[in-house]
């Protein structure tokens, strides 16, 4: 049986000009010695920064975000919240990848973006983002996986259930939603770095 490799035309015997050579990298001093410019070293005329608010909490309710202090304060270009994103079906990937970059309904994860700034410095940014006020209703979480597989153990998704399952839970408890599966073992409350 002929291999992938041989389909190919590779030629073993072939001597290669950089494969299994130690090429000189030409920026590499300037690298080492912190000469070399990224674009995080560029600022140009009237450019913004941006900072991004993140919750403190492993898993909590949002209940509000009050942004006004922040959007009237002098240098501070824009502010942004989930309110300012289209709502997107949770369940569904864009949905899924939307709660991600911005919490929506909970943060699911300590540090989970809330609001962000774009302001004309970075001391206006990090001002700004100690003016937004959010309310959270802080929701219990497990940071160990045999925990979290228990009956009883928090659901970070509501909308997720236990493959099989099809059913609205006949036996409730209280989640973020209300209502959920005391059976459903998957995906558990968020992870809390320690």
């Amino acid at each position: 049986m002929t291999s992938i490799l041989e389909k190919s035309g590779f030629n073993r015997d072939k001597k290669l000009k950089i494969v299994g050579t130690s090429p000189v990298k030409h920026d590499g001093i300037d690298k080492v010695t912190g000469r070399a410019r990224f674009g995080a070293d560029l600022f140009l005329p009237g450019m913004l920064i941006g900072k991004i608010l993140r919750s403190p909490h492993a898993h909590a309710r949002i209940k509000s975000i009050d942004t006004s202090a922040a959007e009237n304060l002098s240098g501070v270009k824009a502010v942004v919240t989930r309110d300012d994103f289209p709502e997107i079906k949770a369940g569904t990937m864009a949905g899924d990848m939307t709660r991600n970059a911005m919490a929506r309904e909970k943060a699911l994860y300590d540090g989970h973006p809330v609001a962000a700034v774009a302001a004309t410095s970075e001391s206006v940014a990090k001002a700004a983002l100690k003016l937004i006020k959010v309310d959270y209703e802080v929701l219990p979480h497990v940071i160990d996986p045999v925990e979290a597989m228990q009956p009883n153990a928090p659901v970070l998704h509501d909308h997720v259930r236990t493959k099989g399952v099809k059913t609205a839970p006949t036996n409730p408890r209280t989640s973020s939603s209300g209502l959920i599966s005391p059976w459903a073992t998957s995906p558990r409350a968020s992870l809390k770095p320690t």
